[in-house]
């Protein structure tokens, strides 16, 4: 620092001279002001970051969030950063606990904002989606490989699991997941079985429980939501007379082991595999759901159409025929044949 000669011509006093003289009492606030300025300077500008990222802040004290920071190029790398950045954040610990979360970082955040982020910013939210009419084993998989997730997923009774797109965040363990989706499917389930149609049910459906094995039966049968009433009394009528169901799809459950599909087309053979599953040899429903079926199937369920159908078939076209008699079915089959066989 150079400070101007005295008037009176004596040698300039050196800056160490001035604070033994005791005139430190002016160079003192300006250079703490200077320091302040710098400070405020470092704290605002610009950082390191080149461009928009998304990072997951671990638990731990300042010193391990500060190192992440820095690992992951959000804080400079130097020494006197990561001090500053540590300085700050004790400083401004009114403003807020710093939280452990999957965060997403704007390029060259500054550290205000940085430690903004940290206190108030909401986690990064992933969703997952376990669509309609897939088997509990199937379902794992969608669990197992969805990112972020703690944990192994748990043993899914068929059926449990209602399906649906489910939002969350870092951290979350996939047992809380997976119990979120059962809660869903005993919640929807009681609130149909309690509104079902009591006199279409009575005698056939006598519990919530058979009820969603028969709704997984309609979810797997058909698509088309609109048509799910008549699949349902479709099914009731056969059980009603004492018919066997002959429903593929069940069948299909048996012999994939509970994955619900087969690596080739169900065969006459394929039909006279004994086992609990095959409806074309049992009696009655299955002894359980062969997949989650979702709210409309449900529905369809516990309200099914009217009429005397015993037989449906596919059209071809997306849909299927319905009939009462075996010849009305016959036909059907034979449209559907010929739609199958025509030139496309």
């Amino acid at each position: 620092m150079v400070v101007a000669p005295p008037e009176d011509g004596r040698k300039p006093l050196s800056f160490l001279a001035l604070l033994k003289g005791g005139r430190a009492f002016f160079l003192l606030p300006l250079l703490a002001l200077a320091g302040v300025a710098a400070g405020y300077g470092h704290y605002t500008d610009p950082g390191p970051l080149p461009k928009s990222e998304i990072f997951v802040i671990p638990h731990g004290n300042a010193a391990r969030v500060t190192n992440a920071l820095q690992e992951d190029g959000i804080l400079s790398q130097t020494w006197s950063s990561g001090v500053f950045f540590r300085m700050a954040a004790y400083l401004t610990h009114r403003q807020g606990q710093i939280h452990a979360a999957e965060l997403a970082f704007p390029a060259h955040v500054s550290m205000a904002h940085l430690l903004d982020i940290l206190r108030h910013a909401q986690p990064v939210s992933h969703s997952l989606t376990v669509p309609e009419g897939l088997t509990a084993k199937r379902i794992a998989v969608i669990f197992q490989k969805a990112p972020v997730l703690h944990g192994d997923t748990p043993d899914l009774p068929e059926g449990s699991v209602f399906p649906q797109t489910i939002s969350y965040v870092w951290g979350t363990t996939r047992a809380s997941l997976v119990g979120r989706l059962q809660d869903l499917m005993k919640s929807h389930l009681q609130a149909v079985w309690d509104g079902r149609d009591q006199e279409a049910l009575d005698g056939l459906i006598n519990s919530p429980e058979e009820l969603l094995t028969l709704a997984s039966l309609i979810e797997r049968e058909t698509s088309v939501a609109s048509e799910r009433p008549q699949v349902a009394r479709v099914f009731l009528n056969r059980l009603g007379l004492g018919m066997r169901l002959q429903t593929d799809p069940s069948v299909i459950y048996g012999l994939s082991n509970g994955l619900g599909t087969l690596d080739q087309p169900l065969t006459h053979d394929d039909l006279l595999v004994a086992g609990p599953y095959n409806t074309y040899l049992q009696s009655g429903l299955p002894p359980g759901p062969i997949c989650s079926p979702g709210l409309s199937s449900l529905e369809a369920a516990a309200h099914p159409a009217a009429g005397k159908m015993l037989y449906f078939v596919a059209t071809g076209h997306g849909g299927h025929n319905f009939a009462e008699t075996l010849g009305e079915q016959n036909q059907n089959v034979r449209s559907y044949r010929e739609v199958r066989s025509a030139p496309h």
